[in-house]
């Protein structure tokens, strides 16, 4: 490795910007800690539930990990990260259930990076419904 690689590195390691650096905070993370207001209709162990601050549907929640181990964006995901991504996806469908969507369905959407248009670089599932959706998406 270069010294301008090294450089690089270490600057991302130690970056506050959670898109270079997994690790770095996000106001997600102050979501969980209960520092940021937020309207919670869900909570375990392992993942939060809340709506969105911009609806795109009369549903419209997020649920994301309550740790997000470097799960900034969904091409961070590892190989132990299976499980959690797993659970996430249960308590999409079981919000889902318990906002009255699960007979006429619903979507979910994970943004990735720049192209996908992800703003918060926290892994955060959507979940829109509530009314019948278009395809395709924009």
């Amino acid at each position: 490795m270069s010294t301008f690689d090294e450089v690089n590195a270490a600057a991302n390691a130690v970056s506050t910007d959670p898109a270079i650096n997994p690790y770095a905070p996000t106001f997600f993370d102050k979501i969980v800690s209960k520092e940021i207001p937020a309207q919670i209709i869900y909570e375990d162990d392992l993942s939060l539930a809340f709506r969105d601050i911009n609806p795109q549907g009369p549903v419209h929640f997020l649920v994301i990990p309550k740790n997000k181990d470097g799960l900034n964006r969904l091409s961070s995901a590892r190989e132990d990260h299976k499980s959690l991504l797993g659970h996430l996806l249960y308590t999409a469908q079981h919000v889902a259930a318990a906002e009255g969507l699960k007979e006429d369905g619903f979507r979910i959407v994970i943004n990735d990076g720049k192209n996908g248009a992800q703003s918060v670089y926290h892994l955060h599932l959507h979940v829109i419904g509530g009314r019948q959706l278009t395809w395709p998406p924009g």
